[in-house]
């Protein structure tokens, strides 16, 4: 789903600016002390480093959560999106305490591995599947089966998509000066970081995403050295920028032309747009994908799969393992939550939920005359401030993401919690139905239009 709102008609609405309250800060401020000591940027992922404003979590239920200080939010992140139907949800948690009671590491399989990728195979085109950890897992195998199959080195991504933080899917990821990426018909292979080897960035190809044209470009230079095109089929990392009508059939039929391979990266949109994912959502039909996030409603499960035969250079030809996959409490917990996901109307919930969500931030932004875009899907979607829809990260740019950050800060003040960077779409889950998170997110992102753009309109 994809919704344009040009500047309104109307008249911007007068309205009185209440300044967002101070949160409680007191623990969290001594924990970030305490924590820097021992953790580089006070946590263990340097997305979560907001310098003093860094958040520490004391407990999530359903669709909110409370930090060490007893603030209480309405959780529009859920862990930018595993948690699909709710924090601490009894029929996940229930399924894991009871399984993991039997043990949870023993380097051997157990039924509900099996089980677990049953249902991957179930729910999506995979034919075969294996576990990994995380996403950064499944992607870099996904990878080296792609190689492993074809017999070629180099990998095809787009701009602006995150693809976990293996040093393959460090390249062209979010700078923010897009003019670093270089011109548009030949992107520069711009390594996001240091410790990346100049070797391995020159194995990896950027294109801007929704644009065939340099793709084919790259394909008729390259191709025949091409290994697989990695794609999330949405620009996750960009508010999920939606493909342009025949992009993605048009990435498949140039991997099929060149003898490449097409893999999704579905970490994002994976049992979340569709039980079948954005394969099934935008009908086209790769031939590896990799999941995690909303598999496991939280948990660390992730998997990749796809066609039998490529997936068939496993065990043999290609290298995959890890002490830690298809531990039990993952596997567990994906088997719930697939299994919620499958025979329940969850996702419909969802769905349904984010579409009341999009309606009431359309009627706030239409009545003040605000510019904007919604993009992404009802479960997982961004709202942009912008005449028209952007087509790519550099597109992205050129939004009004300094507004949008504005906005997200007083969310998070008066007690929402999108992720304050623009480039994160918002994650709704099955929970957020079942009180009145709809009509609060849009209070509260009212409220904060509003300061935003008085503080804006005071030049402050």
């Amino acid at each position: 789903m994809a919704i344009e709102n040009p500047a309104s008609p109307q008249a911007p609405v007068e309205t009185t600016v209440h300044p967002a309250p101070a949160l409680r800060r007191e623990r969290q401020l001594a924990t970030y002390r305490r924590a820097t000591k021992v953790l580089p940027g006070g946590t263990n992922s340097n997305f979560r480093a907001w310098g003093e404003r860094t958040v520490y979590v004391d407990r999530g239920k359903g669709g909110r959560v409370w930090d060490l200080d007893g603030n209480e939010f309405i959780d529009l992140r859920m862990g930018y999106g595993p948690v699909i139907l709710g924090h601490a949800d009894p029929r996940v948690d229930d399924a894991v305490n009871e399984r993991m009671r039997r043990g949870v590491s023993f380097s051997l399989t157990s039924e509900d591995e099996i089980r677990a990728m049953e249902l991957v195979t179930e729910l999506t085109f995979c034919e075969m599947a294996r576990m990994t950890v995380s996403g950064t897992e499944a992607t870099m195998h996904a990878i080296r089966v792609a190689r492993g199959f074809t017999g070629r080195d180099k990998i095809v991504k787009f701009e602006g998509q995150y693809h976990g933080v293996h040093d393959y899917a460090l390249i062209s990821v979010l700078p923010n000066d897009v003019s670093a990426l270089g011109d548009r018909e030949n992107p520069v292979r711009l390594a996001w970081g240091r410790g990346i080897p100049r070797a391995i960035v020159d194995t990896v190809i950027p294109v801007p995403y929704n644009d065939l044209a340099t793709l084919r470009h790259v394909f008729e230079r390259e191709g025949e050295q091409i290994a697989a095109v990695l794609i999330e089929p949405v620009l996750g990392n960009a508010q999920g920028i939606l493909p342009r009508p025949g992009f993605l059939a048009g990435v498949r039929a140039i991997t099929r032309e060149f003898g490449a391979l097409l893999i999704f990266d579905e970490v994002k949109t994976g049992f979340r747009f569709a039980r079948g994912g954005a394969a099934e959502y935008f009908e086209v039909t790769p031939d590896l994908a990799t999941y995690a996030k909303a598999m496991g409603n939280g948990y660390p499960a992730a998997a990749f799969g796809g066609r039998r035969d490529v997936m068939s250079v496993l065990p043999e030809h290609v290298s995959h393992g890890g002490t830690y996959a298809g531990n039990r409490v993952a596997a567990a917990a994906a088997v719930a939550t697939l299994t919620i996901l499958k025979e329940t109307d969850a996702l419909e919930t969802i769905w349904r939920t984010g579409e009341a969500i999009q309606r009431g931030l359309d009627e706030v932004l239409s009545r003040r005359g605000v510019p904007h875009v919604f993009t992404g899907h009802p479960a997982m979607f961004g709202v942009m401030f912008a005449e028209t829809m952007p087509a790519d990260y550099r597109g992205w740019a050129e939004t009004d993401h300094e507004l949008y950050d504005a906005v997200a800060a007083s969310m998070i003040r008066r007690g929402a919690m999108p992720e304050p960077d623009s480039r994160e779409p918002w994650f709704v889950c099955e929970a957020h139905a079942a009180d009145d998170s709809v009509d609060r997110v849009v209070e509260i992102f009212g409220a904060a239009l509003d300061e935003a753009l008085g503080a804006r309109a005071r030049g402050s």
